[in-house]
C-alpha cells in the first residue's frame, strides 16, 4: 500500500486532536462491535474478510459458527437465451414498440430468476463449547479480530489475515472443544425452477455432487464439484494445547493454478507453523490501512458508523482480489441462494461500493474493482458487438465473475449507458492518483471505447436534428413496467453520455490528441440539454417530473456523482441544485432504501446543507443496519422512515455512507480544495487526516469551537493546491500573492500549512 507521508511527520505538524488520531490500539476510536446477547442468524454475524476470503462469526457456542466464503467461487453456467437469434437490440426495439411484453420478459427477465448462475458459498465450521454459556463478543475494528467469551472461562479468537489466503481460530481455556467443518448444502435434483422477489431459491437447486471428504490427525478437509469443470476445496488444520488449540483454514478454487485440494492444505498447514509472524503482519496492515485517513466528528453514531463501514471496506477491497459484489466476502449461510444471486449490479451498487476509495485515500484498493473491469473488457465488446451489434465497449448491468450478462429488469440490463457509469471510476482514478501511466494505459482507452459506442448509439436524431436514444431508461422509475422505457433521452442517460463525450475530450487533450478531443466535443454539442422544470428542478425526461418517493436519484446523476452541475458555477446551476434537492426532500423517503439515505448525504453536501447530510447519515445508522453494521434495504426500525421493512443486505449502502461523510468534510470535485463544506452549525469540533482530494493532494484539517484551526495540504505531484479561503472564502493557488495575504502559509517541500489570518 502506497505511504507516501510519514506517520511521524503529521504527528510533528499537526499536534492538537490530530495527534490522538494516529491508528494503534491505545488511541483508535473505540467504535467495536460489541454483543452482549449472541448473533443467531448470519446476517447479524461479525464479519471478517481480506477481499479473497471472508468468514461470518455468529452462534452462542452450540455451536459457535464461523460461515466460510471465497469471492471467486461462482456457479458461471450460460445463459441461453442471450446467444440466441432473437438477442439483438433491434429485435428488442421491435417487440417494444409492437407492445410484445410476454416475450420480452421470457427472453430478458425469466433466466435472471433461475438459480443460475449465482454466487455460492464455501461452508461453515462449527465449535461446540461444552460446559459455557454465551457471555459476550467483540470485534476489533483497529485489527480485524473476533473474540467470543463464554462463562466457563472459555475463549475463542477468529481473524482472517489481512493479505494470505488463511483463516485462524484460536482456543482458550476450553481443551473440550469439538471442531466440525460442513459443506454447503448443494445436494439435490438440479431445479430450474424460477423464484420470485430477492431470495433466489435453495442452494440445492444447483444439484451438485455430494463433496469428497477426507479426516484424519490434526485435519479435516472436502473438495466440492461445482457446475461444469469449477471446483474448490477447504482445509483445516488443528494443534492442540493443554488449555484449547489453534486451527487454520484456506480454501482455493480451480481458477488457481494448481490443485485446489493441495494447495488449501499447504497453506493452512504453513499458517500453523507461523502463527506469531502472520499475527504481526496481520496486525500490520490493518495499522497501515487505518493510518491512511481518520475522522472524528462530534455525533458517536455517525462517527461510528463510519469507523465499522470503513472497516469492511478494507475487509472486502484489494487490488487483487475479485471487486466487491452485492454482500462481498460474506455469502449468505443459510441454506439458500444469496439475495440477487450476490452478482454485479452495475446500475448502482458496484459504483457506490468504490466511492470511498478515493476521498478515503484507499485508491489502491479501488484498483480490484478497475483492473477487473480491464480485465474482462473482452467480455463486455463481445456481448456489445453480439447484442446492440455496435462498436466500441459496453457493459452489461447485472453480471457474473466474468462481466457476462445474466439478466433482469430488461431496461436497465441492456441499458446503453452501463458501460458510461463505470467509466466514471476510471477518470476519477487519473483525478485523484494523477498516474500518467493509468491515464494513457487504462482511463483513456476505457473512456474512448464507450465514447465510440455512445456515438454510435445515439446516431439517430429527433425532431430538433439533437441526438437521441432510441430506447432510455432511469434506473430504476417505473420497475420493470412497460413505460419504464420513456419516449424520450432520460436525464440519467443523457448525463452520462454528455459526461463520457465531455471527459474523454478532457482526456484526449491532456493526452495532446487535438483530433480526437475535437471529435468528442463535437459528438457533445450534438446533445440535447438536461430537462429541467419551470423551478430549475432536473427532470426524469423532458415532461416527466419525478412523481413520487423513489430510492435511486438516477435523474440526479449530473449533480452527484457527475459533477455536470455544482453551485459554484454561478447563480442558474445552482438554482438547479437547489430545486432538485428540494424536489427530493419534498417527496419524502416512503419509498427509498438503506443506500438512499447514505447517497443523500453527498447529495445535500453537494448542495451546502449540512444539516441535511448529517441527519441522512444518523438515519441510516439507526435505521438501515443491522447490528454487525452490515447495510439492509428495508426500516428495521419500526419508526416509519420507509415503507421497504425487508432486510436483505446489501454493501453499496455502508460505503455510500463513507463516502457521505468524506463529502461533509472535504469537497475538491471542482479542482478546488474546500474544507469543511457542508458541517452542520452544531459541529463545533471537528476534525480529518488525510482525505484525498483531486490532483493527488492529501489534506487534513482541524475545526476548533467552529471556526477552522488549521489546514495542511500535501502535493503527491509537486503541483501547488488550488484552495477555497476557509477565514474569507477567497479562492486561488497558494502561491499566489493575494491567497498569502487571505492567510498564513508556510510550506516546507510539497507540504502547505494553512492557518487563519493574523488579526
Amino acid at each position: 500500500m502506497n505511504n507516501t507521508i510519514d506517520c511521524t511527520h503529521y504527528v510533528f505538524i499537526l499536534g492538537g486532536m490530530m495527534a490522538a488520531m494516529i491508528a494503534d490500539a491505545a488511541s483508535f476510536p473505540e467504535h467495536d462491535l460489541h454483543y452482549k446477547t449472541p448473533a443467531m442468524v448470519w446476517d447479524e454475524a461479525m464479519p471478517l474478510g481480506n477481499a479473497l476470503l471472508g468468514a461470518l462469526v455468529w452462534g452462542d457456542g452450540q455451536p459457535l459458527n464461523i460461515s466460510l466464503d471465497r469471492t471467486d467461487l461462482w456457479d458461471l453456467r450460460p445463459v441461453p437465451e442471450y446467444y440466441g437469434e432473437d438477442y439483438k437490440y433491434l429485435l428488442m426495439r421491435q417487440w417494444e414498440k409492437e407492445g410484445r411484453y410476454d416475450e420480452l420478459i421470457a427472453l430478458y427477465e425469466t433466466p435472471y430468476h433461475r438459480p443460475a448462475p449465482t454466487k455460492i458459498p464455501a461452508g461453515r465450521i462449527e465449535l461446540v463449547v461444552p460446559d459455557g454459556a454465551f457471555k459476550g463478543a467483540q470485534l476489533a475494528l483497529v485489527n480485524g479480530t473476533a473474540a467470543v467469551t463464554f462463562d466457563n472461562g472459555a475463549v475463542v479468537r477468529v481473524w482472517v489475515h489481512a493479505t494470505e489466503a488463511v483463516g485462524i481460530i484460536e482456543v482458550y481455556n476450553a481443551p473440550g472443544v469439538a471442531l466440525r467443518l460442513n459443506a454447503p448444502a448443494f445436494g439435490g435434483k438440479e431445479d430450474d425452477s424460477p423464484s420470485k422477489g430477492f431470495v433466489m431459491g435453495e442452494l440445492s437447486q444447483l444439484g451438485y455432487p455430494a463433496p469428497v471428504e477426507q479426516s484424519g490427525e490434526g485435519y479435516m478437509a472436502y473438495t466440492q464439484q461445482g457446475w461444469g469443470d469449477f471446483f474448490f476445496a477447504v482445509h483445516v488444520c488443528r494443534a492442540d494445547r493443554d488449555d484449547g488449540f489453534t486451527a487454520t483454514w484456506s480454501i482455493a478454487s480451480s481458477l488457481e493454478e494448481g490443485d485446489p485440494a493441495a494447495l488449501a492444505r499447504s497453506r493452512a498447514e504453513a499458517a500453523l507453523q507461523d502463527l506469531s509472524g502472520l499475527r504481526k503482519s496481520h496486525q500490520a496492515w490493518w495499522r497501515e490501512y487505518w493510518d491512511m485517513a481518520l475522522v472524528r466528528v462530534p455525533n458517536e453514531i455517525i462517527e461510528r458508523q463510519w469507523y465499522r463501514d470503513m472497516y469492511k471496506f478494507g475487509a472486502a477491497a484489494r487490488p487483487d482480489a475479485p471487486p466487491i459484489t452485492l454482500q462481498g466476502p460474506w455469502t449468505a449461510d443459510d441454506g439458500k441462494l444469496p439475495p440477487w444471486k450476490g452478482d454485479y449490479h452495475h446500475d448502482l451498487n458496484t459504483q457506490l461500493s468504490y466511492w470511498p476509495c478515493y476521498s478515503g485515500n484507499r485508491l489502491d484498493l479501488g484498483l480490484g474493482f478497475l483492473d477487473w473491469l480491464w480485465d474482462n473488457r473482452g467480455a463486455a465488446r463481445d456481448w456489445t458487438q453480439r447484442f446492440f451489434e455496435m462498436p466500441g465497449l459496453n457493459a452489461p448491468m447485472t453480471t457474473d465473475l466474468e462481466l457476462k450478462q445474466i439478466g433482469g429488469w430488461r431496461q436497465y440490463t441492456h441499458s446503453a449507458t452501463t458501460a458510461a457509469w463505470l467509466a466514471h471510476h476510471f477518470y476519477l482514478h487519473w483525478q485523484y492518483s494523477r498516474d500518467r501511466a493509468f491515464l494513457e494505459q487504462r482511463a483513456y482507452p476505457w473512456l474512448e471505447e464507450c465514447a465510440v459506442f455512445l456515438e454510435a448509439v445515439t446516431g439517430e436524431r429527433d425532431e430538433a436534428g439533437r441526438r437521441t436514444l432510441p430506447l432510455s431508461s432511469s434506473p430504476e422509475i417505473n420497475d420493470n413496467k412497460p413505460n419504464a422505457w420513456f419516449p424520450s433521452i432520460t436525464n440519467y442517460d443523457n448525463a452520462l453520455i454528455r459526461w463520457t463525450f465531455e471527459k474523454t475530450a478532457e482526456l484526449a487533450q491532456e493526452l495532446g490528441k487535438d483530433d480526437e478531443a475535437g471529435r468528442w466535443r463535437s459528438a457533445l454539442a450534438e446533445m440535447p440539454p438536461l430537462a429541467t422544470a419551470a423551478n430549475g428542478a432536473l427532470l426524469v425526461a423532458e415532461g416527466y417530473p419525478l412523481e413520487a418517493s423513489h430510492r435511486h436519484f438516477s435523474h440526479l446523476m449530473a449533480i452527484h456523482p457527475l459533477g455536470l452541475i455544482d453551485r459554484s458555477r454561478g447563480e442558474e446551476e445552482a438554482r438547479i441544485v437547489a430545486a432538485t434537492f428540494d424536489e427530493l426532500r419534498r417527496l419524502g423517503t416512503d419509498w427509498w432504501t438503506g443506500y438512499s439515505f447514505a447517497w443523500l448525504a453527498s447529495v445535500a453536501a453537494r448542495a451546502g446543507d449540512g444539516e441535511a447530510a448529517a441527519d441522512a447519515l444518523e438515519l441510516f445508522a439507526r435505521a438501515f443496519v443491522l447490528r454487525s453494521s452490515f447495510h439492509c434495504n428495508g426500516d428495521q426500525s419500526g419508526e416509519g422512515h420507509s415503507k421497504f421493512t425487508y432486510r436483505p443486505f446489501t454493501l453499496e449502502g455502508n460505503f455510500a455512507y463513507a463516502a457521505g461523510l468524506n463529502e461533509m468534510l472535504l469537497q475538491s470535485h471542482t479542482g478546488v480544495i474546500h474544507v469543511f463544506p457542508a458541517i452542520p452549525d452544531a459541529w463545533r469540533d471537528v476534525s480529518f487526516k488525510r482525505l484525498r482530494a483531486v490532483g493527488a493532494f492529501l489534506v487534513s484539517a482541524e475545526r476548533r469551537n467552529g471556526e477552522t484551526a488549521f489546514v495542511i495540504i500535501e502535493s503527491e505531484t509537486g503541483a501547488v493546491p488550488v484552495v477555497n479561503c476557509p477565514w474569507t472564502g477567497a479562492t486561488g493557488a497558494l502561491d499566489a500573492p493575494d491567497m498569502r495575504a487571505a492567510m498564513n502559509i508556510t510550506n516546507e517541500g510539497d507540504t502547505w500549512r494553512v492557518t487563519p489570518p493574523e488579526s
